[in-house]
């Protein structure tokens, strides 16, 4: 995961109907690194990541290289508390 300043992204799709919150968390032994989030519905999903997409353009994080996801995967909720 890289530490590099990403609260942006957060930011952006904190502002979405539907998103009902994110993380993003790392082993500090190894580095590694994973992100979490969720929404109401896939909508949702998809309105966040065109969110995130328009402020990266915006703040021109996609003019310098910058290490990106290995894989995306989503689940559907079962269950919470």
């Amino acid at each position: 995961m890289p530490t590099d300043e990403r609260d942006w992204v957060l930011d952006a799709a904190a502002g979405v109907p539907g998103v009902k919150g994110g993380y993003h968390l790392v082993d500090p032994a190894t580095g590694n690194g994973l992100s979490i989030a969720f929404f109401e519905d896939e909508a949702a999903a998809q309105a966040a990541r065109k969110a995130i997409e328009k402020r990266a353009e915006g703040i021109g994080w996609n003019n310098v290289p910058h290490p990106a996801p290995a894989s995306t995967t989503m689940y559907d909720v079962i269950r919470h508390v």
